[in-house]
């Protein structure tokens, strides 16, 4: 740290990202990156041509990406928000309505609280259930900005719609954000709740089932008028944030909607099979929604089980916090990447005993 750092930085805990190491070949089952590549056709967009057009700047408006989000989700170009990843929605809302302050789940994605922390937003945590659910009474009438991942992370677990649309309607004068970055493994959206109320705001990324974790983009759907208040905050800050390459594989990727929508099916097969099996072995697997699932075994510590995976080139997502540490965070890969992590379990458990 530098002496120059403004002092109310100097304390800030910053969000930390899932391993990248580059020691040895790993099956990755620890950032919920898709296992499956992006649509032949987004691939195949990738010309000479634009890479040469690079030279020039990026249309701020993103105004081809928004149209089409907008035709595929049945809204109007005006309620949609395209974003460097959904982070960078977070981030905005954060800083745009967390004046009053913000109120998330103690265990729930993590940067959550390093935005609030950031923007010396007071912030209050709830503690998740003992069976790690939601109670949505503990959101209402709150009157500060509500942030809900759904299904939640790193749990996998949600909400239904009309509990949501309690949260919305009890707290008229605040902003709501639903983040949906793992909807479409078998969450259900709240996205047509934003035709009825203003203060909705709904969160996507092409991170996860859209295959683009590299490319950065994310988009949110809400009212015309906050989601003006996000771009003027996009314009005071950075203009050109999406690069011409990325919002040309966001518009391909919407026109490829069928090549994503069965990947997501796999992926929910996959998961229900890696769920039998690590049942099966005595794990407690909680109910997912997600490209993921949160685990757990009375046989070994959760950060033995995690260490050993890594050693024998699988990794998971562990966490330190005291109430989950004994849980991993498992991303479905493909079949065969999920029975190679079954026979590694069965290998860890046996040379425990």
């Amino acid at each position: 740290m530098s002496r120059f750092l403004n002092q109310q930085y100097q304390s800030l805990e910053a969000y930390t990202p899932g391993e990248q190491p580059r020691d040895m070949q790993y099956i990755k089952l620890n950032t919920n990156e898709s296992p499956y590549p992006p649509a032949p056709s987004v691939v195949e967009a990738m010309t000479g041509e634009q890479v040469e057009l690079l030279r020039l700047y990026s249309d701020p408006t993103a105004k081809g990406l928004k149209d089409k989000l907008a035709g595929l989700y049945g809204v109007k170009p005006e309620n949609v928000f395209i974003s460097n990843g959904s982070d960078e929605v977070l981030n905005f809302a954060f800083m745009a309505f967390g004046g009053n302050g913000a109120v998330f789940p103690d265990i729930s994605y993590g940067f959550y609280e390093v935005y609030a922390d950031l923007y010396a937003i007071n912030a209050e945590k709830i503690p998740l259930e003992s069976d790690f659910s939601i109670d949505y009474r503990k959101y209402c009438g709150k009157n500060k900005l509500v942030v809900i991942a759904n299904p939640n992370a790193p749990t996998g677990m949600t909400i239904p719609v009309w509990q949501i649309e309690e949260i919305v309607k009890s707290n008229p004068d605040s902003l709501v954000l639903i983040d949906e970055a793992y909807v479409d493994f078998g969450g259900e959206t709240c996205l047509p709740l934003i035709g009825t109320y203003d203060n909705l705001l709904v969160t996507r990324t092409y991170s996860k089932s859209r295959c683009l974790a590299g490319g950065r983009l994310g988009y949110a759907f809400g009212s015309p008028a906050v989601i003006a208040d996000l771009e003027k905050i996009k314009y005071s800050t950075n203009p050109y944030n999406i690069n011409r390459l990325t919002l040309l594989l966001g518009e391909k990727t919407v026109e490829a909607e069928s090549y994503y929508q069965e990947k997501c099916r796999e992926i929910e097969a996959t998961r229900a099979w890696t769920t039998q099996q690590l049942a099966g072995l005595g794990f407690t697997v909680l109910p997912s929604k997600a490209n993921f699932i949160f685990v757990k075994t009375d046989q070994m510590d959760g950060g033995e089980l995690y260490k050993k995976l890594k050693e024998k080139g699988i990794l998971v997502r562990h966490f330190t916090n005291p109430r989950i540490c004994q849980f991993n965070r498992v991303t479905i890969g493909t079949k065969q990447q999920m029975q190679t992590l079954i026979d590694t379990v069965k290998e860890v458990l046996y040379e425990n005993q």
